[in-house]
């Protein structure tokens, strides 16, 4: 069983921090990053958590990612936001949506953000548990280097392709539903790798188009989608509103998230963003939400989305996380 260590949240951030900033990237966006991390690893998002670290680093060591990238936004539309994150990270270029769109929101009534020149974006939930902090409802969704075939097909052409809704309650503990639509996340695969674990039998193909329990071959092969056909077609829907859209790339003209070597990904994203009064009044539309949540909580054996990251927060706050040690030990061989 791989050995684990306690840390605690500030000195996991500033470990992870000072590896990016070793390896070419900005102390601005090393901070925005880290944090982004290490909320992945708290709310057990762990394939998008710590699990990471080094291939950011390599890749922005070798010049793959643009680490001290610095995002530029143009205004095209009254209503929408165009964001070149410049081959960096997707973190910092996010922030500038989160920062930016909810006063245009406010403005219009709805607003749309699309950010191109990308990369990885982490946990979709955390930008949309955002905006839900700024009083909006969203949505954010981006696609991915391939990994999906079309349904029936062999090749993958579609990324994973998260995509995440989120809106506000009352209580701050707000709604967000945030999934992929393979049937796992890539990132998962990624770390059943990493710690020599394999993984169930319905996640992946390899490269052959067998199933497999292999992390390393599932890899070189595909990702399986939810809902067979209609899965499918949902990774679709998004690659043309992430990419096509943005001009950012398709899924089968980007590089590796993983890898140090080839080009950038430059894939893409895309949020929206709603203010809760734009068609009936606001606090009714909160007060009709929260109906709904608590009918599903009064149901027996219901799980309400997203709720489990609560006490998962509150456990980190008060002993500190226990993380890998293996990964934690390369992460800071990095500094």
């Amino acid at each position: 069983m791989p050995s684990k260590e306690l840390i605690s949240i500030n000195e996991l951030e500033h470990i992870i921090s000072s590896a990016l900033f070793a390896s070419n990237t900005s102390h601005s966006n090393s901070i925005i990053v880290s944090k982004a991390l290490v909320q992945a690893e708290i709310d057990g998002k762990l394939g998008h958590g710590i699990s990471r670290v080094e291939s950011y680093c390599l890749q922005a060591k070798s010049g793959k990612v643009n680490g001290n990238a610095v995002p530029k936004i143009k205004t095209l539309k009254p209503g929408v936001l165009a964001v070149d994150a410049k081959f960096g990270f997707a973190y910092p270029a996010l922030e500038v949506v989160i920062k930016n769109l909810p006063t245009i929101t406010d403005k219009q009534g709805i607003a749309l953000a699309g950010v191109y020149n990308s990369n990885h974006f982490g946990v979709a939930g955390q930008f949309v548990e955002k905006a839900a902090n700024a009083g909006k409802i969203s949505i954010i969704f981006g696609n991915t280097p391939s990994a999906i075939a079309p349904w029936n097909g062999k090749t993958a052409l579609f990324g994973t392709n998260p995509i995440a809704f989120g809106a506000p309650l009352a209580s701050g503990e707000h709604l967000v539903i945030d999934m992929a639509v393979s049937k796992v996340a890539r990132g998962k695969i990624l770390k059943a790798n990493q710690l020599g674990e394999k993984i169930p039998y319905g996640w992946a193909l390899d490269k052959d188009g067998n199933p497999t329990d292999d992390p390393k071959e599932a890899m070189k092969g595909t990702m399986l989608p939810f809902g067979e056909s209609k899965g499918s077609a949902l990774a679709l829907m998004i690659e043309l509103l992430a990419a096509a859209i943005t001009g950012a790339n398709f899924a089968f003209e980007a590089d590796s998230f993983f890898s140090a070597e080839g080009s950038p990904p430059a894939v893409g994203q895309m949020m929206i963003m709603i203010d809760p009064g734009s068609i009936h009044n606001e606090e009714s539309v909160l007060r009709r939400i929260s109906t709904v949540l608590m009918k599903m909580s009064n149901q027996e054996n219901v799980y309400v989305p997203g709720s489990k990251r609560f006490s998962l927060r509150k456990k980190a706050l008060e002993n500190g996380l226990f993380v890998d040690k293996n990964t934690l030990d390369i992460i800071k061989n990095l500094i």
